[in-house]
């Protein structure tokens, strides 16, 4: 039965959206879709998906705002659980093509308000890290390790050291079996200042840097935290490190 269903959606979404919907060589039940010039959608499906737990997906989506980001995320949770055990793939395609259209016409007001919301809720008495903000991105979980992704915009490495401390006054944030992190600062005499750390997941923060280099930003410090679950995800562990950077972008 759950694979007559993932055949029926396949066979839907390739005969609505054609060519739109590609299946991703590198892996078997990975497949992706360009919503606009500027956003694309990747999604994997589970072993046992979609009788148990959701696709696992990741935005190539520079230009959105991290307000709608965090929007586009709560909503693909809301049809998930309001649609346990049954196909989401055409709700979220067509649910994330509404929010990237009417993103583009938000308010600034608006937005800035939605950020505001953001501002990491751990209290401290230093003046310079109350400015701090973190965003926090969707939790990824597979075969009972979870991994989430946190950004902020840092500036010197001041920053870099204020960020890491506000965010790891999070009890459970600091608990992380790994808190991998990598950030790319242009510094104001044009000087990069850039650098990683692994925190005992071998590689993880090389490959978060090299991230950053691609996707071209600067000024930013992205931390993905993984929570082990005891099951050994082997390359499996890097996608989805990747994608929670993506995610809290």
């Amino acid at each position: 039965m759950e694979n007559c269903k993932l055949q029926e959606e396949q066979e839907v979404l390739s005969s609505i959206y054609a060519d739109e919907w590609k299946k991703e060589i590198d892996g078997e039940n990975s497949y992706s879709i360009q919503i606009n010039p500027d956003v694309k959608l990747y999604v994997t499906l589970n072993d046992s998906y979609p009788s148990e737990g959701p696709p696992i997906y990741s935005l190539l989506a520079p230009t959105l705002s991290k307000y709608l980001k965090h929007k586009i995320a709560e909503e693909f949770d809301t049809l998930y659980l309001d649609n346990l055990g049954e196909p989401v793939l055409f709700q979220w395609i067509e649910k994330l093509k509404e929010l990237v259209n009417d993103g583009i016409n938000e308010s600034t007001e608006v937005l800035n308000h939605s950020l505001e919301n953001d501002i990491n809720e751990a209290a401290t008495d230093n003046s310079r890290r109350c400015d701090i903000r973190i965003i926090h991105g969707p939790v990824i979980m597979d075969r009972k390790s979870s991994f989430q992704g946190h950004t902020c915009d840092v500036s010197s490495a001041e920053d870099i050291k204020n960020a890491l401390n506000t965010l790891l006054e999070n009890k459970k944030i600091s608990q992380a079996t790994h808190n991998i992190y990598a950030y790319i600062v242009k510094q104001s005499n044009g000087t990069i200042l850039q650098d990683c750390d692994d925190d005992g997941e071998t590689h993880a923060g090389g490959r978060l840097l090299h991230l950053l280099q691609i996707l071209k930003v600067e000024n930013v410090m992205v931390v993905v935290s993984r929570w082990y679950g005891g099951i050994h995800l082997g390359p499996d562990r890097f996608r989805h490190i990747n994608n929670a950077a993506r995610q809290a972008a």
